[in-house]
């Protein structure tokens, strides 16, 4: 008898079929074709099934996952960013309401860090706001009432969220914000705002009618509104909210991915992607505009035109590392149902070398290479773009632990570090199987996330929520 283990992140079964489902009675269970599987679950349990993946560790069992017959809808929060083109009042609004919130989120990080010396305990969201209460019709700060309170509101609820995150360790103690650095507000009630498709504009309150470079079509409902800055120019992000069908991955395959810095990610299926090096290609110039910028008089006209030609290059490199990202991650989404990918520290992979004084580091000078090159190639992006993507397309995305990737060899299991001769060659010293180090690392992150699947399937372990937020409304 063969067994087939039917599958979802919430339940499982199992089907015994006999042998003579196949052409051959011997042949292994992954040889069999599944339109007899789905045909025998829809006629007990009527499933509407689909290949997910066929995952076999023995030769006689095969994993499939399944979704219910009736359809399950979910909820997809999509961001639409365009350029605005707001006239010479407007962009002065824009510049003051975007002051006022960057002061009012120093102020209130200051009185933050004047209760912590005095021993008192943090204020939170609703003490903050009665802050701003006060300093709203404060004489000394009565400018603060010519800006909208929702955006100052939203910079608190911002404030509060980087004390949560520092406090999970999830990122650093907040920081004082400078002026032309991440400029942005927000507008969180959805019925304060209008937006006009047609005519490309957009109505925000205390700015009125603002234009934008419409380039594609806004979906869903409008829930909130951000403007920010960038490289000299103002942006505004629409965030919708719509209720989609829970897709259905139209590819069957399950990928791993090993991510380099001489190949940017290479597939276990033997694809590799080059590196963008979007940072190197520009370094130059880039060196040359600061040392352009360094010799000029501070805040002087020439000094702010050198400044603005720095941020156009900065802006030149991140733009093209973020489409080569979206390119790449759009064409894996789109052909694997499972990616599996290394579980990257980033932080710690790039730390400086340099030490201490009294324990000073080797090999900085080639370490700082190195960390340069990580930075430059952009991992978390591109794992953050898959996440959602991947959803988006109906697929999972599971990221396994890095160690010993490039150590175990796939054919044998042993694990050494002489198998890894050179950063480019595998050979096993155990069974002296030999190949592409980087495409032998990609075949153990896909072994890996096989391992974690099962777990995942079974319940033992739930996978994250990525970019979709489903919901059973649309259940039958």
């Amino acid at each position: 008898m063969h067994v087939i283990v039917f599958a979802n992140h919430r339940h499982q079964f199992s089907l015994e079929i006999g042998a003579d489902l196949g052409e051959d009675g011997e042949q292994p269970v992954d040889s069999i074709s599944i339109e007899h599987a789905a045909a025998i679950l829809r006629y007990k349990d009527h499933m509407d099934m689909y290949l997910k993946n066929a995952v076999s560790s023995m030769p006689n069992i095969v994993v499939v996952a399944h979704r219910p017959y009736y359809n399950i809808r979910m909820q997809r929060f999509q961001a639409f960013k365009y350029e605005l083109r707001p006239d010479g009042q407007q962009e002065r609004q824009i510049r003051r309401f975007a002051g006022s919130c960057r002061f009012v989120f120093n102020k209130a990080l200051a009185l933050q860090k004047e209760r912590y010396e005095r021993g008192e305990k943090k204020l939170g969201y609703a003490g903050l706001c009665k802050q701003l209460t006060e300093w709203r019709n404060s004489t000394e700060t009565a400018w603060l009432a010519d800006a909208p309170v929702h955006p100052l509101q939203q910079t608190l609820k911002d404030l509060e969220r980087a004390y949560s995150n520092f406090f999970a360790r999830r990122a650093d103690f907040p920081r004082f914000k400078k002026k032309g650095q991440s400029d942005s507000f927000r507008y969180p009630d959805p019925k304060q705002i209008k937006l006009d498709q047609a005519n490309s504009r957009v109505f925000l309150p205390k700015l009125g009618w603002l234009r934008y470079r419409n380039s594609r079509k806004v979906l869903g409902t409008v829930r909130n509104v951000t403007v920010s800055q960038s490289c000299g120019k103002w942006f505004v992000s629409i965030q919708t909210e719509r209720e989609v069908e829970q897709p259905v991955p139209q590819a069957t395959t399950a990928v791993g991915i090993d991510m380099g810095v001489t190949r940017f990610a290479t597939l276990s299926d033997g694809t590799f992607y080059a590196p963008l090096n979007s940072f190197k290609r520009h370094e130059t110039a880039l060196r040359k505009a600061q040392q352009a910028m360094s010799r000029k008089t501070k805040f002087s006209n020439n000094w702010k035109k050198a400044k603005a030609r720095v941020q156009r290059i900065h802006s030149r490199i991140g733009n093209a590392r973020r489409d080569y990202l979206h390119k790449r991650s759009t064409t894996i989404s789109q052909n694997h149902a499972m990616v599996c990918i290394e579980n990257l520290q980033v932080r710690n992979m790039s730390k400086s070398a340099a030490g201490t004084a009294d324990a000073p580091g080797r090999n900085v000078r080639a370490k700082s290479g190195l960390n340069k090159f990580i930075l430059d190639q952009g991992w978390f992006e591109f794992r953050r773009q898959l996440d959602y993507k991947l959803a988006w397309n109906g697929g999972y995305l599971i990221a396994v632990p890095p160690q010993n990737t490039s150590r175990s060899c796939p054919c044998c299991g042993h694990v050494s570090a002489e198998n890894r001769q050179t950063q480019a060659r595998f050979e096993c010293v155990e069974c002296g199987f030999e190949e592409n180090a980087d495409l032998v690392g990609a075949i153990n992150v896909l072994r890996a996330g096989h391992a974690r699947f099962a777990c995942e399937v079974s319940g033992a372990v739930m996978p994250p929520a990525a970019g979709t937020h489903r919901s059973d409304s649309g259940a039958a």
